[in-house]
């Protein structure tokens, strides 16, 4: 997929050290984690109209942070390019017909994500990730880590919007981060753990782990309403992503095929609740997601994408009974 080595684009090239010693996949560490605070102390002041998201439709961990822009009211503050997908400089921006929601890069005119971070460090070695947070103060990126980036939207631009909801609220934030990290180690990473695997060990490893987890939060979900009981957390906006991912991607293209998201009755309920909260409806786009994540050469050779969209997030949900 490409990375960058000491400031140049190298296409096609990797990380070694994504690639475990027995074939398995190990997703590297994010670079820039800078904080942005609601007083400035941390060097970034959160300010209507400074900062700029890099995303992509069809990136989970993208995916993640224009939740958050939409459930913390934040669309007029931040501003955000959303690209057509991967080309053999990495993450594109500009305009696609069968991607309508695509977007050129209206604040600094990037053709590629890759420039943002040479901009910023003209040395940089390393992945060039979505989503990526552009301060254009300082004219540089403040994080790519979107687990940091949603703690940020979710309190320090709360007197910009308006809108102090807490999906990390502190009584409940050890249960929080307890669950954040069985569903990222097994179930957000663990599908990549499947499809990006080298070996038949390290897939049948991965694809066990996957599908235990699964079963798992199918009870806990038939116990309770939430992740974490009877309130929406960001334990549950960090698994949404992957689940309404599933069906179109992982299942067929990532070998994630046991069993569909659609034929776990809790967990598709729920993710149909979640799907139905307003203003996520249009963060989700599975079109993007068939277009891009079948459009990895190594996984897909042919190019070939295909043309059904089978998922339906709109039927009604039963959730309401726990």
């Amino acid at each position: 997929m490409g990375v960058l080595i000491d400031g140049v684009w190298r296409a096609q090239e990797e990380l070694p050290q994504e690639i475990g010693p027995s074939g398995e996949f190990k997703r590297a560490d994010s670079r820039f984690r800078d904080r942005i605070s609601a007083d400035g102390a941390t060097g970034f002041k959160a300010e209507a109209g400074r900062y700029h998201l890099y995303a992509a439709y069809g990136c989970p961990w993208a995916h993640r942070t224009l939740i958050y822009r939409a459930l913390k009211r934040l669309e007029g503050a931040i501003s955000v390019a959303y690209s057509t997908g991967m080309d053999d400089e990495g993450w594109a921006f500009g305009t696609r017909p069968d991607l309508p929601e695509s977007t050129p890069d209206p604040v600094n005119g990037f053709h590629h994500l890759h420039q943002a971070y040479t901009a910023s460090d003209g040395h940089y070695t390393g992945k060039v990730t979505v989503p990526t947070l552009w301060d254009t103060h300082t004219r540089r990126i403040v994080n790519n880590e979107s687990s940091d980036i949603i703690r940020m939207l979710n309190s320090a631009f709360d007197h910009i919007a308006n809108d102090d909801t807490d999906f990390y609220p502190a009584p409940l934030r050890a249960e929080i981060d307890h669950v954040n990290d069985f569903v990222y180690e097994r179930i957000n990473n663990g599908v990549y753990r499947c499809g990006f695997a080298r070996s038949q060990a390290a897939y049948d490893a991965a694809y066990d782990t996957l599908f235990e987890a699964l079963d798992e939060l199918e009870a806990r979900l038939g116990r309770q309403r939430y992740l974490v009981g009877r309130q929406i957390t960001e334990a549950d906006w960090r698994l949404f992503p992957t689940l309404v991912r599933f069906d179109v991607a992982y299942f067929p293209l990532f070998k994630c095929n046991r069993q569909r998201i659609a034929d776990y009755p809790n967990l598709s309920g729920y993710m149909r609740e979640l799907y139905q909260v307003p203003g996520i409806a249009a963060t989700v786009k599975p079109r993007h997601y068939i277009a891009n994540y079948w459009s990895i050469g190594r996984l897909n050779p042919t190019g070939i994408i295909p043309k059904g969209t089978p998922v339906d997030y709109t039927a009604p949900h039963d959730r309401a009974r726990l």
